[in-house]
């Protein structure tokens, strides 16, 4: 072989070495800006998931006790109020998770647990305005007390 036709050869392989290198990086760097976004979204479609199914664990206890021949009709009676509680509880947060998300937000969570609320929102740093924002919008759906709400930023 000729030495021009080793240096193109060398030559070649150099470059060809160097956008392997680039490649390389720059594909890792978007695998992990995308596994932060996965790992977030999972979050909050495994919330629901697991709080769904655990609620409608409980429907299907309240229905038990309330079609059970042996159940007493205190028993019965707290079922029912019971059941009509947790689907109350229901769509409030369904509606709050919507005001939510309609202040631009891409997308939330809330746990009403009695009197506190939870609400974990999907962004990196919350600003006071927004804080500000989702505070008043608990506050006027539930009638509650700022003291009584937890506003939790998770990316």
């Amino acid at each position: 072989m000729k030495k021009r036709t080793k240096i193109i050869i060398l030559s070649l392989m150099i470059v060809l070495l160097g956008v392997t290198g680039y490649l390389n990086i720059a594909l890792n760097n978007s695998a992990k800006q995308t596994s932060t976004t996965v790992t977030t979204t999972s979050y909050f479609t495994s919330y629901r998931n697991d709080r769904e199914s655990t609620r409608d664990q409980e429907i299907l206890y309240y229905d038990a006790i309330i079609d059970s021949a042996s159940s007493t009709e205190a028993a019965i009676e707290a079922a029912q109020e019971a059941k009509l509680d947790l689907i109350a509880t229901m769509e409030k947060e369904l509606a709050i998770e919507g005001l939510i998300k309609a202040q631009g937000f891409s997308d939330c969570v809330i746990s009403i647990s009695g009197s506190k609320i939870n609400v974990v929102v999907q962004c990196k740093t919350l600003t006071e305005n927004e804080v500000a924002q989702i505070s008043t919008i608990v506050m006027e759906q539930l009638g509650t007390e700022l003291k009584n709400i937890v506003i939790i930023p998770a990316e």
